[in-house]
């Protein structure tokens, strides 16, 4: 077995696993799997929430040890399963490391969903926390409109590459100014309070606060505080981008302007 590649392979399997927003002890465990298939003395991974460090040692070999950043960070749990799907075949010698290690690659670069159906998405969740509010038929049109301003500004964002602070801010403060604008010329008498409850549940931060505690319960400290502290800024960007909008809005058009 190409000792190189096994390693490679394990890496890339908990890279992908890491971006996808899986816990770390499930990352680490992984990574352990693929290592000890080698069978040499030595088979360590390391993975904080930033990056992974494998390393593969033995008396007849020269060590090999692979380091990886990860910057990107989402939830994709279908790309989890799908890693541990490759993982359990390949410890089971159902497919071979060249073939794990191909397979871990269509993975990475797979696209799930067409951005359309994504933006489709985002319009959904807005309309319908929207009306699990309870919203009336005009506070989910009105969602509906804020929910496609949220896509359109989530692509844009993307798009320029802002970190997570000002991507969440820049959403979150143009959708509540959207939906005050319609409230007050497009569809007056509309719950805008409401609206814009239900349209910034995209943004919210639920999993990886989920992933945190998590992480913490199983001894993983520092990885659960990193998450704990992303959690934390995440929904403050959030709040700074609404209150800014309220505040602008109030100022410029429901105030000084009128």
């Amino acid at each position: 077995m190409n000792d190189k590649l096994l390693v490679e392979t394990a890496v890339l399997a908990g890279e992908i696993m890491l971006i996808s927003g899986a816990e770390i002890f499930r990352v680490e465990n992984t990574i352990d799997h693929i290592l000890r298939k080698a069978g040499r003395e030595t088979a360590e991974a390391i993975v904080f929430s930033t990056g992974i460090f494998a390393s593969l040692n033995d008396s007849t070999i020269e060590a090999i040890t692979v380091a990886r950043r990860v910057t990107i960070r989402s939830t994709n749990l279908n790309r989890i399963y799908l890693v541990n799907d490759i993982s359990r075949k390949f410890c089971e010698e159902l497919i071979t490391v060249e073939e794990a290690y191909g397979k871990l690659k269509e993975i990475k670069n797979i696209v799930q969903y067409h951005r359309r159906v994504k933006d489709i998405g985002v319009m959904g969740v807005a309309v319908f926390f929207t009306l699990l509010l309870g919203g009336s038929a005009k506070d989910c049109l009105a969602a509906a409109v804020t929910g496609a301003v949220l896509a359109g500004a989530m692509e844009v964002s993307a798009k320029i590459r802002l970190n997570d602070f000002c991507a969440n801010g820049f959403c979150a403060f143009l959708l509540a100014f959207i939906t005050l604008l319609v409230g007050k010329w497009v569809i007056p008498g509309i719950n805008s309070d409401m609206i814009i409850i239900g349209a910034i549940m995209p943004l919210v931060p639920g999993v990886i606060f989920t992933t945190a505690i998590r992480d913490i319960l199983n001894g993983d400290y520092a990885s659960g505080a990193a998450r704990v502290l992303e959690a934390v800024v995440i929904a403050l960007s959030i709040a700074v981008g609404v209150g800014a909008a309220m505040g602008l809005f109030q100022w410029g058009i429901g105030g000084r302007l009128i």
